[in-house]
């Protein structure tokens, strides 16, 4: 398990353990305030202040209520653009009452042209969602939304798709042809992988499966890095990233993603742009 995701789930479970269920009711009626945002705050930021003008960086949206809490797609999309001179150097996607609260942290270069992220996460229950961003003068600021769902950690993995299993770890890259060359380009990338919480019960065994998820990406074009993360099982199953890169030559865009079991998944693509 990666040391730094394995650190939060050591402070979660400290403070479920430490905090009163008065306490985590009282948290709903005041979530902004909560005591699991307060542990967060310390343990990964060190109480650093942070700004609530997250919304002059970047804006953050999810649904109020969401239709699926095992695939609530969420958007985070820049105001600035990246540049060697000012940029948003990482990105703390943070869902405060999961069972793993830091669902991903995304760390993003010049070479990203834009600090855009998309993708789809699960929600356990009522919580704020949070987007908290470091730039690369060190300033943390953060905004965050209300999302209304339950369940998501803990619902059955649909297994029912093409291939099933047998597709486990099939990556792929998708970005549009000839794109314009030194201008922010969308890439998509695509895992299919259970993404397993460990929280699911086998209904024939009675017994929960075990974790197994992707818990790391990197992505480079050209031999230089455009993006990494750390993530956790609250990104939804068949993980699903929206992102930008700058084609600045004809090159090629590599991804790999690695996963809970020390398995290892490469694709690449051949990008010419004009």
């Amino acid at each position: 398990m990666n040391a730094f995701l394995y650190w939060i789930r050591r402070v979660v479970a400290g403070l479920l353990v430490a905090v009163p269920m008065a306490a985590m009711s009282a948290e709903l009626s005041n979530p902004p305030d909560s005591p699991m945002w307060q542990k967060l705050h310390a343990g990964l930021f060190q109480n650093r202040p942070i700004s609530d003008d997250g919304n002059e960086l970047i804006q953050l949206t999810a649904p109020k209520r969401a239709e699926d809490a095992a695939v609530v797609p969420i958007s985070i999309r820049a105001k600035i653009l990246q540049s060697p001179e000012r940029y948003i150097k990482s990105i703390y996607l943070i869902v405060d009452d999961n069972p793993a609260p830091l669902a991903a942290v995304f760390h993003m270069t010049p070479e990203s042209g834009r600090a855009d992220i998309e993708t789809r996460i699960r929600v356990e229950q009522y919580t704020y969602v949070r987007a908290v961003v470091q730039t690369n003068d060190g300033a943390l600021a953060m905004t965050k939304v209300y999302v209304k769902a339950s369940g998501g950690c803990s619902a059955p993995a649909n297994r029912q798709g093409p291939g099933g299993d047998d597709q486990l770890g099939k990556i792929k890259l998708m970005t549009q042809e000839s794109p314009p060359l030194n201008q922010p380009v969308m890439v998509q990338l695509m895992i299919r992988h259970p993404n397993a919480s460990g929280m699911v019960m086998d209904q024939a065994t009675r017994l929960y499966q075990p974790p197994h998820y992707v818990r790391k990406l990197d992505v480079s074009y050209a031999g230089k890095p455009v993006m990494s993360a750390d993530v956790d099982f609250g990104i939804s199953e068949n993980p699903n990233f929206r992102f930008y890169f700058i084609p600045s030559t004809h090159g090629v865009l590599t991804a790999r993603a690695e996963d809970s079991n020390d398995l290892v998944f490469d694709t690449s693509l051949e990008v010419r742009p004009e």
